[in-house]
């Protein structure tokens, strides 16, 4: 089988065709530099097999190739790579140096991610760098800076709005503020409370819910903790109430 397929720049129009690669793929050993190339320069099911199979990260450049896969590119790709670079920093202190030493920019794009499944990959991800206080700083950052564009654009909207595109809002918010009840630390408080206390009332019961987490996590702000005993989502109040979280 040709390692090269040239149709329709790697997509092909049968998805029957397109499992049968993925299959032959599977079934394949693969050198080192070759699952490199096949993430530079493969296909989807190319990709995503290398991904998958993808051994170790040895330097920058190993880490630099799964990174460039994690954002722009098919979803399948995007999970696969996002479950191998969580698996292998895990695994690995020194691979949790390597990865720290890159720009966060990747990692907080991702954190969005349309897909859950890679989101919530990504932030796990990142809290295994947290100790990296450059990244950490920097992530934190572009976290902060995420939360506050996506409480700008919720502020715009008027009930004629489309649900989806008032939901794809508020779905960023929540995974940011999944990421920020553990990068709080290398937030400014008078920043994170300003925060904080707009998560506080906003209408979907899930984000006053991550707020609580924040609040529970962080000690801080009972003014706030208060208001969100009082709330009118049991899930939220139980939260703040429960003995396990006080």
């Amino acid at each position: 089988m040709k390692d090269d397929i040239n149709n329709n720049n790697g997509f092909y129009k049968d998805l029957d065709s397109n499992f049968k690669l993925a299959c032959e793929l599977s079934e394949q050993s693969y050198t080192h530099d070759k699952l490199l190339n096949m993430l530079k320069t493969g296909n989807i099911p190319q990709k995503q097999i290398a991904a998958l199979n993808f051994d170790y990260v040895s330097d920058r450049n190993d880490a630099e190739v799964l990174l460039n896969n994690l954002v722009g590119c098919d979803g399948k790709i995007r999970e696969a790579v996002a479950l191998k670079i969580n698996t292998l920093i895990s695994a690995d202190e020194k691979v949790r140096k390597i990865f720290a030493d890159f720009s966060s920019d990747i990692f907080a794009k991702a954190t969005v991610d349309i897909n859950a499944n890679i989101c919530r990959l990504v932030v796990d991800s990142a809290v295994l760098l947290k100790n990296y206080t450059s990244f950490a700083n920097s992530y934190s950052e572009k976290i902060i800076n995420q939360i506050n564009d996506a409480l700008s654009e919720l502020d715009k909207f008027i009930f004629r709005d489309k649900k989806y595109v008032i939901n794809k809002q508020l779905f960023k918010l929540y995974w940011c503020l999944e990421a920020l009840a553990d990068f709080y630390p290398y937030v400014q408080e008078d920043i994170l409370y300003t925060i904080v206390k707009k998560c506080a009332y906003q209408n979907e019961y899930t984000i006053r819910e991550k707020t609580a987490q924040i609040l529970i996590k962080s000690g801080k702000f009972n003014d706030i903790k208060d208001v969100l005993k009082n709330d009118e989502n049991y899930y939220v109040r139980q939260m703040l109430h429960h003995p396990r979280f006080l």
